[in-house]
């Protein structure tokens, strides 16, 4: 099995199969269609193991291949299926101590999962995979089989329409990241 044995190969898709499946769970919304696209990114990585060199990043090399079963299984639905997608605050909404500030932080959460889901499909992903799962814009380029400026530019993209949508909810994001 070239550099990487089949106890290697376990050890990659134990460390690795959560992440994976809550980023397919963020595009999909449903659990069992993630569970099965992840289960597809496994075996596809197991069927191109052999690109895989021992000091590449496999997480980067993981999510390009989660990525592109998504696209792909994207490009096969018959209807495209909404995304869900979260983002940890780090913070939290301003008095949100209180039942109305509770009330806010969770009309926010709601809005930004709906704007998050309307994103056009490589804003969605670029997003997801700097926000929540925090790779660099190196991993994400990869990912989405763009270049590092394109990859920039759909996570700013995401993000001001998402900021756009958000005006007065007061839900952390981040910085522009450009």
């Amino acid at each position: 099995m070239g550099w990487m044995d089949s106890t290697g190969f376990d050890a990659l898709v134990t460390r690795h199969h959560p992440e994976i499946y809550r980023y397919l769970l963020r595009t999909t919304f449903r659990a069992s269609e993630a569970e099965d696209l992840a289960q597809e990114t496994f075996l596809r990585a197991y069927r191109a193991h052999r690109t895989l060199t021992p000091d590449a990043n496999a997480r980067a090399w993981l999510f390009a291949i989660a990525t592109n079963v998504a696209r792909n299984h994207f490009r096969t639905e018959s209807r495209r299926r909404h995304a869900y997608a979260t983002v940890h605050a780090e913070g939290s909404v301003a008095d949100a101590d209180g039942p109305e500030g509770q009330t806010l932080f969770n009309e926010a959460r709601v809005r930004l999962e709906t704007v998050v889901a309307g994103l056009p499909l490589k804003q969605r992903l670029a997003f997801t995979l700097r926000k929540v799962h925090e790779l660099d814009y190196d991993a994400i380029a990869r990912s989405l089989d763009c270049s590092v400026d394109s990859a920039r530019a759909h996570v700013f993209q995401a993000l001001r329409k998402i900021r756009r949508s958000l005006n007065g909810y007061g839900l952390p994001l981040g910085s522009d990241d450009r």
